[in-house]
């Protein structure tokens, strides 16, 4: 049976905020801290090195049962053996994502507007990253922030797994999950951090603290 990952807390890494420490080291402190998804995302090395890191991210994470999620690289998810890719709207269509990667994979698409996430109900998606839901200087050409309202409008119209993102941090976090979120993924929040394990922890509190109650991972 295909596990159900615990959403609440996703990292999505980057490395030039993470520096000069290595990504593995902020991943592990995360993850000591109660991250529970890891999304492994890389817009400027090579794909030989894309493939490496990932492969220590997954050494790291398996034995955690902590998924790694690979942004976009399908080729990149197959060779490190990933647990899943993230899409967007503008990458391969997650029906031949689904073909490629099979019905174990976990697969997660972006979505930047209510139309988009209308669309996704009937593809084979795991979950939507919902964002921006506010401004965020690590992705500056985003679309407009969906804000705490339509976060929560969303919530009514779906029963989609909705993972929130886009600027994010502890002191909006419970808001987050009060209008719905099953989870939130963040960036900055932990990768600049200057303790990535206590960052972590901090988050995760307000995870349990708002929002819907979240169903524990199955054995």
């Amino acid at each position: 049976m295909k596990r159900v990952p615990d959403w609440s807390l996703y990292l999505v890494t980057d490395r030039r905020l993470a520096s000069p420490r290595a990504i593995e080291a902020v991943v592990a402190a995360a993850v000591r801290g109660g991250v529970t998804a890891v999304q492994l995302r890389e817009k400027e090395c090579s794909t030989r090195e894309f493939v490496e890191l990932a492969r220590k991210l997954k050494e790291i994470l398996a034995p955690l049962a902590v998924p790694l999620i690979v942004n976009d690289r399908t080729d990149v998810a197959l060779a490190a053996g990933a647990d899943g890719v993230h899409a967007g709207q503008s990458d391969m269509d997650c029906r031949d994502l689904r073909r490629v990667l099979g019905p174990g994979a976990i697969i997660g698409l972006s979505v930047e507007t209510l139309e988009q996430a209308e669309r996704a109900a009937a593809l084979p998606v795991d979950y939507l990253g919902v964002g921006p839901i506010f401004s965020t200087p690590t992705k500056p050409d985003a679309a407009p922030a969906w804000g705490i309202e339509r976060l929560a409008e969303l919530r009514r119209r779906t029963r989609q797994v909705l993972v929130a993102i886009g600027g994010i941090h502890a002191g909006n976090a419970g808001r987050v999950m009060e209008a719905g979120a099953d989870g939130i993924a963040v960036v900055s929040a932990i990768c600049a951090a200057a303790d990535p394990e206590a960052a972590a922890r901090e988050l995760r509190a307000r995870t349990r603290r708002g929002g819907r109650v979240l169903a524990p991972p199955d054995e």
